[in-house]
């Protein structure tokens, strides 16, 4: 998911960080028409607390892939790939993010009222069963409804502009 650039960076970031620096992970996605077909633009971020106060930095990966969902308010497919390109990314940096503190965060609510609560259970027990580490929903899983998402719509861009 990441590039070999990107990892280094990584790792070279992590070696001169202390042990209270914190590593978040998440995801999120927005659905879009191209040619009569509907797609998705995924991005998936991992943010790097430096030393607990020093700031952050963020590493992304956007990718564009078909989505299939049949029901646009409940669209349990694009919502559980997000949860699998956390997953993957998680086991991409594991190696290198091993002893540092480590959340992963789902762009997904657990409140009935809302469309993403249709995988809330699933994505739950897909993530503590292939990391070991319970999950972060909405409201408090800001990596993804606040890092991924901001980062999937350009801000980041903005603001260096």
């Amino acid at each position: 998911m990441f590039t070999d650039t990107q990892i280094e960076e990584l790792i070279d970031l992590l070696s001169s960080l202390n042990q209270d620096t914190k590593v978040y992970f998440g995801c999120d996605s927005s659905r879009y028409q191209k040619n009569g077909d509907w797609w998705a633009k995924y991005t998936t971020v991992a943010i790097v607390h430096k030393n607990g106060n020093n700031g952050c930095k963020i590493f992304e990966n956007t990718s564009h892939e078909r989505d299939y969902d049949t029901k646009k308010g409940r669209p349990a497919l694009r919502l559980m790939k997000e949860v699998f390109k956390v997953a993957e990314l998680y086991d991409q940096l594991a190696p290198f993010v091993d002893g540092y503190d480590i959340e992963i965060h789902l762009d997904i609510s657990r409140d009935p009222k809302r469309g993403s609560s249709c995988v809330a259970q699933q994505a739950t027990g897909y993530i503590s069963g292939i990391t070991q580490i319970k999950p972060k929903l909405k409201p408090e899983s800001w990596c993804a409804s606040r890092g991924a998402d901001g980062i999937g719509k350009g801000y980041h861009q903005r603001a260096t502009q």
